[in-house]
C-alpha cells in the first residue's frame, strides 16, 4: 500500500509541476549600465538604485518599465526585452505547467542581460 501511495504522489508532483518555475524562479537579475554612469534607476515607478547595478525584474510575457534619470539628461524609459524560456518545454509531462508557468510569468526570459544606455543631454 505505502508503495502505491509514493507512486502516486512521485506522478502528481511531476503531473502538476511547473518547470520554468520551478527550475528558474519568476524573477530574473539584468545588468544596467549608462553612460554617463550615476544614473538614477527606477523600475515602474519605484527607485531602486543608481547605475551602474544589477537589478532584480519580475519575469512576464512584457518587461517592467525601467527610467533611467541623471541631471542634465533626457530621462529614458524601457522594457528589456523578453523571449520565451526554453525550461517551459519540460512541461510535457505536467498538466498544469504551461498555465502555471505563463501565470507567474516563469515562461518567459529577459534577453540581453546586459542594457548598456547611452542618455542624451538636454538641449
Amino acid at each position: 500500500m505505502k508503495k502505491i501511495f509514493n507512486i502516486f504522489a512521485i506522478s502528481a508532483t511531476l503531473m502538476l509541476s511547473s518547470c520554468a518555475t520551478v527550475f528558474t524562479g519568476t524573477k530574473q537579475t539584468v545588468n544596467i549600465k549608462t553612460d554617463p554612469p550615476a544614473a538614477d534607476i527606477e523600475v515602474d515607478g519605484i527607485k531602486v538604485g543608481v547605475t551602474p547595478m544589477d537589478v532584480t525584474l519580475k519575469k512576464g510575457f512584457t518587461g517592467q518599465t525601467v527610467s533611467l534619470k541623471l541631471n542634465g539628461y533626457e530621462t529614458k524609459t524601457f522594457q528589456p526585452a523578453t523571449t520565451f524560456n526554453p525550461v517551459t518545454v519540460l512541461n510535457v509531462i505536467g498538466i498544469l505547467g504551461f498555465p502555471i508557468d505563463a501565470a507567474t510569468g516563469a515562461m518567459m526570459k529577459y534577453d540581453p542581460k546586459v542594457y548598456e544606455i547611452k542618455l542624451e543631454q538636454k538641449k
